[in-house]
């Protein structure tokens, strides 16, 4: 074999095991690693057929290595979510004299949008501005999508605009900019200005509402979708089913579930895990516990969304179970698997199996604690009556507590009347959250309740200084497949005149009722509540 047929074999090769017949002929006839053009291409290959650790080291094999080949070894340590990797290779490749092209420019914005490294990805603007590749739309599209991602809106506006060419992956992007940097708001006034929509536009913005915590308007947006004939993705449905399950509607989930059932969406194993969370979420524990069981294939984040949903129902015992089955089938569990059967066993007040899990995560699946566990295992203390554990823990972790961990302390500190620590926990939270309503309140009633007036006015004074007030609360109810949402006294509801008239009766009704009071002898005797009785 010489080296152009070599070379045609590995133009042509279409599966890993021909590859490695192609690579061991040629080592037999001399081609490789002596031959500089065959070694990059075998290379390329493995790389291409996703066998990093033999791609890496023939890489290393390379006394100079082509530009080509510097970018496919970029391309796999992007893969591999290996940033630095990457930006370290494409550094390599200007200072060996290579001339960038497009290719190598995109992967090097790929991996400094990807660390959210500004200051790197400005760098490869300017060398691109250098080089005259500004014109490329891929290079266009890719700036946008770096500055995006690093959170300067500013600049991959600016690229946008300068772009004489923008096909749909330049919309796409510049939306994608609209919603991590500005805001759904202003994201939605882009999207309907764009003239190139796709279910890929439509989904993001669906996905950046439902994130954005505004499920109704993600569901406005997903019928707009239907109406104007665009066919949805299963991250479509995926997003919708979310925005189904935060406003617990079921019926409208179910519709999803037809509907995604119609494009054959909601056999895949994602939509399914959605299609579980939304079921448990809206009351239907039943109904996704039978999905989970329709699937041949479960992987962790099967395993994890069915015992999470036990979890959130609160049947911590069942949530434990099925965590021993999915140990038991061979599946690991991974750090948010943790967090349900951690929650689970708070729940259930089983602070001594949650104390072993907590040690196993650590210990045997290798897992660095983050927050979220830290925070199951203070409630788990917490609502054990076990505060000084708790307390001590909080100022052991590894990482700084936040306000939901001091707020999971507090609540307990309430329960078991702990008002030393219940103050350490608010004062706690005020510093991190001034604007938290809330515990101003708490705060002053632990300080009322105690005889405390100075520290109970100065809470008072505090809130009146940084003009806090309490938030009103918000609902949701369905009625009839349609989710009415309730804000209080809000009076923007299509059919407000009739709910308050229905209110009012209520409220005199109730008023009467309390005016009648049963004797002893069974009968009624009224009682003008209007005046005060004094005991």
């Amino acid at each position: 074999m010489n080296r152009s047929i070599c070379h045609h074999l590995l133009a042509h090769c279409k599966s890993l095991r021909e590859l490695e017949r192609i690579h061991a002929r040629a080592i037999t006839h001399g081609l490789h690693p002596y031959n500089q053009s065959i070694s990059c291409k075998l290379f390329r290959c493995y790389a291409d057929f996703g066998r990093p650790a033999i791609a890496r080291r023939l890489f290393g094999e390379i006394l100079q290595p082509d530009l080509v080949s510097l970018t496919s070894l970029m391309s796999l340590h992007l893969q591999l979510n290996q940033h630095d990797e990457a930006m370290s290779l494409f550094s390599r490749a200007v200072a060996s004299g290579h001339r960038p092209d497009g290719f190598a420019v995109v992967g090097a914005l790929s991996a400094s949008g990807a660390a959210a490294d500004l200051r790197a990805g400005e760098a490869v603007h300017g060398l691109i501005l250098r080089c005259g590749l500004g014109s490329e739309l891929v290079v266009g599209n890719a700036l946008v999508d770096m500055y995006s991602r690093c959170g300067r809106f500013e600049g991959a506006l600016g690229v946008f605009d300068e772009m004489a060419v923008k096909d749909e992956v330049t919309w796409g992007t510049m939306l994608h900019g609209h919603i991590k940097c500005v805001g759904v708001d202003s994201a939605l006034y882009f999207f309907d200005q764009m003239p190139l929509k796709s279910s890929v536009s439509w989904t993001a913005l669906i996905t950046g509402h439902v994130q954005a915590k505004n499920p109704i308007r993600a569901l406005e947006l997903f019928g707009r979708m239907v109406l104007e004939g665009h066919r949805p993705t299963h991250f479509t449905i995926v997003g919708v089913l979310s925005a189904c399950a935060d406003i617990g509607s079921l019926d409208l989930g179910r519709v999803i579930h037809g509907y995604g059932s119609k494009f054959n969406i909601s056999t895949n194993i994602i939509v399914s895990n959605a299609l579980m969370d939304m079921y448990a979420k809206s009351g239907s524990i039943e109904m996704a516990f039978a999905l989970f069981e329709e699937v041949p294939l479960k992987d962790t984040f099967t395993w994890t969304t069915m015992i999470s949903s036990f979890t959130v129902q609160g049947d911590g015992i069942k949530a434990l179970e099925l965590f021993g089955d999915m140990l038991r089938s061979g599946i690991s569990p991974n750090s948010v698997t943790f967090i349900s059967v951690l929650s689970s066993c708070s729940h259930a007040g089983l602070i001594q199996q949650g104390r072993e899990l907590f040690d196993k995560m650590r210990g045997v699946y290798n897992i660095k604690p983050e927050l979220e566990h830290y925070g199951c295992m203070v409630d788990l203390l917490g609502r054990g009556g076990l505060l000084e554990e708790a307390e001590a823990l909080i100022y052991d972790m590894d990482v700084e507590p936040d306000t939901v961990i001091w707020r999971s302390l507090l609540s307990a500190c309430l329960v078991h009347s702990n008002d030393r620590l219940a103050e350490i926990a608010g004062q706690e939270i005020i510093k991190r959250e001034p604007g938290d309503d809330g515990v101003y309140v708490l705060l002053w009633n632990i300080y009322a309740s105690s005889g405390r007036w100075k520290e109970a006015l100065d809470m008072r004074k505090q809130m009146l200084t940084r003009k806090i007030f309490k938030k009103p609360g918000c609902s949701w109810i369905e009625v009839d497949g349609d989710v009415h949402e309730f804000l209080v006294e809000d009076k923007t509801h299509g059919a407000r005149r009739e709910i308050y008239e229905t209110l009012e009766g209520i409220d005199r009704q109730l008023k009467m009722d309390l005016r009648l009071f049963p004797l002893e002898d069974n009968s009624l005797v009224y009682i003008d509540t209007d005046v005060e009785l004094l005991y």
